[in-house]
């Protein structure tokens, strides 16, 4: 089954580059986005099902072998991020088109918008399947040059502003990052991961510890880990609800991603854990607090995002196996939940025609449904027993306190206050925009929802419901793709059979 490993990349691109020639057609536009999403989720899930149960699988693209050509290795945790990305991005165009239907070309123009959208999946699918460095880098460029446009649709003020700080925050990002591949490689001789499991151990440890941390810069600010987050906030809420809802699943957890393959991989043994439990410590609560003081729903999820960061960072750090089991699991919860409370922000906003606290009220009243659509993934995402947001924290505090120590300690009393500052923030959502009396006028107030978009959101409500019935296996998937990842011997056989030259 090797050879489906880069169709996860490849059919985006093959369907962008078709929507881009059919861009006066946007009903045969939809039809291949949605086929292509479709044909990629698939593909995940058999790639799923083969890494678990035979190891990772390895491409070597255009038949060079490795370390001289491009290799794609789709292990547990890759595909495992391949299925939910795919599900979650298929869901958000699902939402896009029938926002489109309803508005035709005003909240995204169709000619570029579905292009675009399927060159940033193919750039997230690439950056999960990077077996090298740079190609890792080739996959965080194409997925923030994708971006960059979807997060300027429509061009009004307030999104090229934000879009400009966007871009300057990820050019930085990535010119860091590309410092760091030259200083790897002068370091080395190699990108590739697997070969750089045993170069990088043979380096001084100086050295060493300096590689690690330029690259750890470089993914903290695209993964919006605090004080490299303030740009987050500002950025997100600006663009269509689609596109901060895809932007807010994903793309922070590309840079999460890509700690968790450095730290475990390349970096092992927890010398910088100290400094991530604190960034952590201090993403939980800063994040939490911003969210707090927030009266604009869209800005007060975009906070949440980033203290939550802090959970996945907390998991890494503690370079224990339960610790990255439950990172991982909470990756996965985290990607879809926050995707469906800002889709669901989104619906807010069309039925009452604002989502400022201070001007709209009533919601549970005259559209129950949409109250259930977010009083469930905001109560997930708080914690509350026994959804799946309650189980990945538990698993994280009790890894904490396996793990002891001043810091481990502190996580798990940081992790608990932001949980229910957490609950403190939905609920204040919940009571004025849903339980309190309406504050606009009905005119205001009327516009109905459109099926396929209330139809999208729900489905995802229901996937991040059936996190919590399959939290068993999925927490045991989690602990075997910890275990792989802890042990890099299976990784770097899978690569080099014959081992790394």
């Amino acid at each position: 089954m090797n050879y489906l490993v880069p169709l996860p990349v490849v059919v985006p691109l093959f369907g962008a580059a078709l929507t881009l020639v059919l861009g006066r057609r946007p009903i045969a536009q939809r039809a291949i986005s949605v086929t292509a999403l479709v044909i990629t989720l698939v593909v995940a899930g058999m790639l799923l099902w083969r890494a678990h149960w035979h190891g990772p699988l390895v491409v070597h693209v255009g038949g060079w072998p490795a370390p001289l050509g491009i290799v794609l290795v789709a292990d547990q945790l890759a595909t495992l991020m391949l299925v939910v990305s795919a599900a979650v991005t298929l869901c958000v165009l699902l939402y896009s088109i029938g926002e489109d239907r309803a508005d035709p070309g005003v909240h995204a123009p169709v000619v570029i918008y579905h292009p675009t959208y399927l060159v940033m999946t193919a750039g997230v699918t690439n950056a999960f399947l990077a077996g090298d460095l740079f190609n890792l880098f080739v996959g965080f460029e194409v997925l923030l040059s994708a971006s960059y446009v979807l997060l300027t649709l429509g061009g009004t003020e307030e999104r090229i502003r934000a879009g400009t700080t966007y871009v300057v925050v990820g050019l930085v990002s990535s010119l860091i990052f590309l410092t760091a591949i030259g200083l790897v490689y002068a370091s080395t001789g190699t990108l590739n991961l697997a070969q750089l499991v045993g170069r990088l151990d043979a380096l001084p440890a100086d050295l060493r510890l300096a590689l690690h941390g330029v690259l750890l810069l470089a993914f903290a600010i695209k993964a919006a880990v605090f004080p490299l987050a303030a740009w987050l906030p500002d950025s997100y809420p600006t663009a269509p609800a689609p596109v901060t809802a895809v932007f807010a699943g994903l793309l922070t957890k590309i840079g999460i991603y890509a700690i968790i393959r450095t730290e475990t991989l390349l970096f092992p043994g927890g010398r910088a854990a100290d400094l991530l439990l604190v960034l952590a410590l201090l993403t939980m609560l800063v994040g939490i607090l911003g969210a707090v003081a927030q009266s604009d729903i869209k800005r007060l999820l975009s906070f949440t995002l980033v203290s939550h960061i802090g959970y996945l960072l907390f998991g890494v750090a503690l370079t224990s196996g339960p610790g990255l089991a439950a990172a991982i699991f909470y990756v996965v919860h985290h990607i879809t939940v926050q995707t469906t409370l800002f889709l669901a922000a989104g619906l807010v906003e069309r039925r009452a025609g604002s989502t400022n606290l201070d001007r709209i009220g009533g919601l549970a009243r005259t559209a129950p449904l949409l109250g259930v659509l977010f009083l469930v993934p905001a109560l997930n995402l708080s914690g509350i027993p026994p959804f799946s947001g309650f189980l990945g924290k538990l698993g994280l505090i009790q890894a904490g306190v396996s793990a002891g120590g001043v810091l481990p300690w502190l996580l798990v009393v940081a992790s608990t206050l932001t949980s229910l500052l957490t609950l403190y923030a939905t609920t204040k959502v919940w009571s004025l925009a849903f339980w309190r009396p309406p504050r606009l006028v009905e005119a205001e107030a009327s516009a109905r929802l459109p099926r396929l978009m209330v139809g999208a959101t729900t489905v995802l409500v229901l996937l991040g419901v059936g996190l919590t019935v399959a939290a068993g296996p999925l927490f045991g998937f989690s602990a075997e793709a910890a275990d792989d990842l802890r042990q890099r011997v299976p990784y770097v056989r899978a690569v080099f059979p014959g081992g790394p030259p």
